[in-house]
Order: C-alpha cells, then structure tokens, then sequence
C-alpha cells in the first residue's frame, strides 16, 4: 500500500479543512497505478466523519474525465496509534458515501483505491504526472458540518414519510374494522329476515294443512248424505 509523504499529507489535509470551510468547492486528485491515496487525520474521540465521493475514469478518445459506473472504490480507515488497527473497509460503486466514527483519540489514516479500472498513458500537467482516475471528495468532520445537517434533514423527511405511511395504515384499518361491523349487522339482519320467512312459511303450511282437513271432512260428510237420500 503506497503512502503519501507527511508533507504532502499535511497540504492534503488543510485542503479538506478549507473545504469544510467552503463545503461547495469539493477537493478532488488523481490517482494512476491503481495505488491506493492516503492521508492522516488527527481526530477526537467521538468524532463523526462523512464522506461524499465521487470517481471518474480518463477517456483517451475525449481526452477528458467522465463518470464510470464500472469502476469501483475501496476506502479503509486505520488508527495509526494502535497499531493500525482497521476500523473501516468497505467497497463501494463509482458515486457513494461512507461514515464513520473515532472510537479514540488520534491520528486516522484514511485511503482510497479503485478497482476495476482501465489504464491509460500520463500526461502532465503544471509539471505533475496524472493518472487515468480523478476521485472527487468531500469529506465533513463533525456533527455541526453541512453534509451532516444535510443527511439528518434528509433523515428527517424519511422519518415523515414513514409517519404518514403509519397513519394511511392506521386508517385503513378502521375502515376494514369499520366494513367488518357493517357485514356483522347485515349478517345479523339476514339472518332475522331468514327466520322469520321459516316461521312464516311453517305457519302458512300449518294454516293450509288444517284448511285441506276441514275441507275433506266436509266433503266426506257431503258425500254421506248424497248417498243416504
């Protein structure tokens, strides 16, 4: 793992402290070789770090940077006073994020390298070699920062829509509780209506019964004196 010289450490770092001064001008540097890039940040204890990136590849064709979403990045975190203890490595794609926060006191070595990424010629520029990566970075240390109050807004708006998806949820369900009480009551008035129509059509057969009777006997007792006289 290649390992930038303290002094250029030191330039890098008070480029990201004027950036968090400035949070609209984004720190950016080369990268060729596939080296990973690395610099020190002494940190308090507790002290919550954010970092927005971004990748770009070289394009010989255009002779220009563009964003390449088949280029990845791998960022690691070391705590330098404990001998090098590694507290972050993670992979991420092209545009992403990462966070993390000091556990101690001390200096933090944070690095950077691509993956996947296709190797072109230098050029020069002002004297200086660049590679075929361009890493943009903006890096926020401490809770106050403007990307933090940015993520807790944005934190915040998702927890409204969580809260408002609640509250549809809550009054769906009253409708169904409602809509169960409506089918109760018609079920119980269906079934009233059902009786009565049973206690109804028995009474009728009763009443038709008794009327066949009476009738027959009265036939049968017309038909007896025919007979006799």
């Amino acid at each position: 793992m290649a390992r930038i010289s303290r002094g250029s450490s030191s330039t890098l770092v008070a480029l990201l402290l004027a950036a968090l001064v400035l949070p609209t001008n984004a720190l950016y540097f080369y990268m060729h070789g596939g080296q990973p890039k690395c610099f020190f940040e002494e940190l308090p204890k507790d002290t919550l770090v954010v970092g927005h990136y971004s990748v770009e590849q070289y394009s010989a064709q255009t002779r220009a940077f563009a964003p390449d979403h088949t280029v990845g990045l791998t960022i690691t975190v070391d705590e330098t006073f404990d001998n090098d203890h590694r507290i972050v490595s993670q992979k991420g794609d092209a545009i992403g994020r990462f966070t993390f926060s000091a556990a101690d006191s001390g200096e933090h070595k944070i690095c950077f390298q691509p993956t996947n990424w296709v190797a072109h010629n230098g050029w020069l520029v002002g004297g200086e070699e660049v590679g075929g990566i361009r890493l943009t970075l903006d890096l926020a240390i401490g809770e106050t920062s403007q990307i933090e109050s940015t993520d807790k807004g944005k934190i915040l708006d998702i927890v409204g829509k969580v809260k408002d998806l609640n509250g549809r949820l809550q009054d769906i369900k009253r409708e169904q509780v409602f809509q169960r009480e409506r089918e109760a009551e018609f079920r119980d008035q269906s079934e009233a209506t059902n009786a009565k129509i049973v206690r109804f059509t028995l009474v009728q057969l009763v009443v038709l019964g008794v009327t066949c009777a009476w009738q027959l006997s009265h036939l049968r007792s017309f038909f007896i004196k025919q007979k006799l006289t």
